[in-house]
C-alpha cells in the first residue's frame, strides 16, 4: 500500500525538481479531464527519462528502486527462476537471502506474478522496481550461458562423430546438422547480431580455437572464442542456409539468405575465404527496409546542408559522395534520392547489392555473373528516359566515363567514389581518364564523409584536453572565425565557433560507461561532412590539373569546412570526443 494515498509519480517528481510547476499542473488538469492517471500522462509526455520515472513510482508505494548490471547476477540464481520465466514475466532475480528472493521487476504491484514466483520457488518475494530496458539488458547478457550450454552439447556430438562433416565427403553426414544443436549456435549469434544492431559478424579460425566478433558502430568487438573442433560444422551451417558448396574450402565462395528476429527482418551477405587454420566466414547484416533519413538527422547543417541541398536539386550533373567502407554513403544517397522522388522525375539506380529499398525509385542489382556491370547497366538505363541516375560505386574508367558523358547530356548523377577527401576526387577522377573539361563542366560537388560515435547522453561527463590538444581546436575555431563567407552564410556553425571561443578553457565531454552504451560510453553515430561545391576558381585548377592540396585550399577559401574541423566542433558541442574525431579524420 502507499504511504501517502494522495501523492502521485508527478509530485514526486516536483519535488525532486525533475518537473516544473507547469507540468505539473497541466498533467494533472489533463488526468482530471480525461479520467486517466497521472501515470501514464507522465509517460506519455515523456518528460523524464525510465529510471527517474521508475524510481518516483517506487518511492510512491515504498518500494525501493534497483539498477542491476549484468555481472551482478548470480547464475545460481537462474536455477531457481527460468530464464524463460524472468523473461516472460519482466524481472531479474538478483539476491537471495534468508529465504527471501530479491526480485526487480517493471511492475512491482503484480501480486499474481510474485504468488506465482513464491510457489514455484519456495522462498518469500521481496520486490523491488526497474525498468524494461534494464531488465532485458541484464537478461540479454545471460544468452552468452545460454550459448556456452549449446556449445557444449554440440562438443558432445561432434565427439561422438554424429555431426562431424569430413574432408573428402561432399554430403552432410547426418541429418542433426539441420537440427540442435549446431542449428540454434548459429541461431543465436545471428539473432544477438540483429539485436545489438551489429553491422558484420566475423567468424575466425585461429589454430587452437576460433572468434566470435561483431561490428557495432564501426568498431570489432570480440564476444566469445568458440572450440576449433566445432568451426567446420558452425561454417557448414551457414553454408546450407546460403546454398553454397559444402566441400569446397579452398576457394571463396560468396551467398545470402534472409533471417527473420521480431518483425526485423535483415538480408544477410556471406563471405567465406581460406586461411592457414580453416575457412573465415564474414557475414553482413542489411536490414530489408533501411531507414530514410533527413539530412539533419545524418550531421549535415549550415553551409554544408544549404550547398547539398543546392546542388542536389540542380537538373543535371554530377554529385559524388566519398569516404572508405562504411562511412554511411549509400544511407546520404538514399536520403537524397528520397527527397528528390516526385512523380514528376524518373529515377534508377544501380547498385551491388540493393541495401536501402526507396520507394518509387527503380533499383537495379549489379549482376557481373549474368553479363550486369556497372558500366553496362549505365549504357542500358540512358535508354529508360531517366531524369535522375544513381550508380553504386564509380569503380573503373568505363563506368566513371559513361556518369560523366549522362551528366553532360541532361541528366543528374550520383554515385559514389573511394578516396580520402572531396579535394581529392578530382584527381581520381583524371587518374580514371576523364578528361579535366568535362570534369569542370560536369561536377557540381563533391561530398567527403566519415561517422563518428556519439558520446552516451546517459553518462556523459566533461573532461579537460590535453593542452596541445585544446590548443589545437581553438586554432581551428579562429580559422573558421576568420573566414568571412563562413560566417556571413553560416550562422549556424557561427554560433558554435563563438560560444567555444568565449570560453576560458575549450571543453570536451566523455561516456563514463553504463548500461545504456553497454559500458563503451557511446550510443549511435552521427556524420561529420565536408562539401566541395564546383566553382569557376575550382573548375580552372580543375582545368590547370592543380593537385589536391590547391584545390582544398581554394575550397576552404570559398568556406568549406574541412572533416576534422567540422569534427572539432561537434567536440566543443560534446556530441563526440577527441578521440572519436582522431580516429576517422586525422591523416
Amino acid at each position: 500500500m502507499p504511504t501517502d494515498t494522495l501523492k502521485t509519480v508527478a509530485d514526486v517528481l516536483f519535488e525532486k525538481k525533475l518537473i516544473n510547476s507547469e507540468q505539473l499542473t497541466a498533467v494533472k488538469f489533463e488526468s482530471s479531464n480525461t479520467g486517466r492517471t497521472v501515470d501514464q500522462i507522465i509517460k506519455e509526455r515523456n518528460y523524464v527519462n525510465a529510471d527517474d520515472y521508475a524510481e518516483a513510482l517506487g518511492q510512491v508505494y515504498n518500494i525501493k528502486f534497483a539498477t542491476i548490471t549484468p555481472q551482478e547476477l548470480d547464475p545460481v540464481l537462474l536455477d531457481i527462476v527460468p530464464l524463460s520465466v524472468a523473461k516472460r514475466y519482466k524481472f531479474v532475480p538478483f539476491k537471495l537471502e534468508d529465504n527471501k528472493l530479491f526480485l526487480a521487476m517493471v511492475d512491482p504491484l503484480d501480486l499474481q506474478t510474485i504468488d506465482f514466483i513464491e510457489r514455484k520457488s519456495g522462498y518469500k518475494v521481496v520486490p523491488y522496481i526497474t525498468t524494461e530496458k534494464n531488465i532485458e539488458k541484464v537478461l540479454e547478457e545471460q544468452k552468452g550461458k545460454e550459448l556456452g550450454e549449446e556449445i557444449s552439447a554440440a562438443l558432445q556430438e561432434i565427439n561422438q562423430k554424429t555431426i562431424k562433416i569430413e574432408e573428402t565427403s561432399g554430403e552432410i553426414t547426418d541429418a542433426t546438422l539441420r537440427d540442435a544443436p549446431i542449428a540454434r549456435i548459429v541461431g543465436m549469434i545471428l539473432e544477438t547480431a540483429v539485436k545489438t544492431g551489429a553491422s558484420d559478424v566475423h567468424l575466425e579460425p585461429g589454430e587452437l580455437e576460433s572468434r566470435l566478433r561483431y561490428r557495432v558502430d564501426g568498431i570489432l568487438e570480440e564476444k566469445r572464442k568458440l572450440p576449433k573442433p566445432m568451426h567446420d560444422s558452425i561454417v557448414a551451417r551457414i553454408k546450407i542456409l546460403c546454398n553454397m558448396k559444402i566441400d569446397e574450402k579452398r576457394i571463396p565462395q560468396d551467398g545470402r539468405f534472409k533471417v527473420q528476429v521480431g518483425t526485423t527482418e535483415t538480408d544477410l551477405r556471406v563471405s567465406t575465404l581460406p586461411t592457414i587454420f580453416g575457412e573465415k566466414v564474414v557475414i553482413r547484416l542489411l536490414k530489408e527496409e533501411g531507414t530514410i533519413y533527413s539530412y539533419r538527422d545524418l550531421g549535415m547543417r549550415g553551409l554544408t546542408l544549404k550547398r547539398f541541398e543546392e546542388t542536389s536539386l540542380q537538373p543535371d550533373g554530377m554529385i559524388l559522395v566519398t569516404g572508405p567502407t562504411g562511412c554511411g554513403k549509400t544511407v546520404t544517397l538514399a536520403s537524397a534520392l528520397s527527397k528528390l522522388n516526385t512523380v514528376r522525375v524518373n529515377i534508377v539506380t544501380l547498385e551491388d547489392p540493393v541495401e536501402i529499398k526507396v520507394e518509387g525509385v527503380n533499383q537495379v542489382q549489379v549482376n557481373p555473373q549474368a553479363g550486369l556491370t556497372f558500366a553496362d547497366g549505365l549504357r542500358s538505363f540512358l535508354r529508360q528516359d531517366p531524369n535522375i541516375i544513381m550508380v553504386g560505386e564509380i569503380r573503373d574508367s568505363a563506368t566513371a566515363e559513361l556518369a560523366v558523358h549522362a551528366a553532360l547530356t541532361g541528366h543528374l548523377v550520383l554515385s559514389t567514389l573511394h578516396t580520402n577527401s572531396a579535394a581529392s576526387a578530382v584527381p581520381r577522377l583524371l587518374d580514371m581518364g576523364v578528361e579535366s573539361f568535362l570534369i569542370s563542366s560536369t561536377l557540381n560537388a563533391v561530398l567527403a564523409q566519415r561517422l563518428v560515435r556519439k558520446v552516451c547522453t546517459e553518462c556523459k561527463e566533461e573532461i579537460e584536453p590535453p593542452e596541445e590538444v585544446a590548443n589545437e581546436i581553438r586554432n581551428y575555431l579562429e580559422t573558421i572565425s576568420k573566414n568571412e563567407v563562413l560566417m556571413l552564410k553560416d550562422h549556424e556553425v557561427a554560433k558554435v565557433v563563438t560560444a567555444g571561443l568565449a570560453e576560458p578553457k575549450i571543453k570536451t565531454y566523455r561516456g563514463k560507461g553504463c548500461l545504456r552504451c553497454a559500458n563503451t560510453g557511446y550510443k549511435g553515430r552521427i556524420g561529420i561532412y565536408e562539401l566541395l561545391k564546383m566553382s569557376d576558381a575550382l573548375g580552372k585548377l580543375t582545368l590547370e590539373n592543380a593537385p589536391t592540396n590547391a584545390m582544398e585550399a581554394q575550397a576552404i577559401k570559398e568556406g568549406m569546412l574541412t572533416l576534422l574541423q567540422d569534427g572539432y566542433l561537434r567536440i566543443v558541442e560534446g556530441v563526440t570526443t577527441i578521440e572519436e574525431v582522431m580516429r576517422v579524420a586525422k591523416d
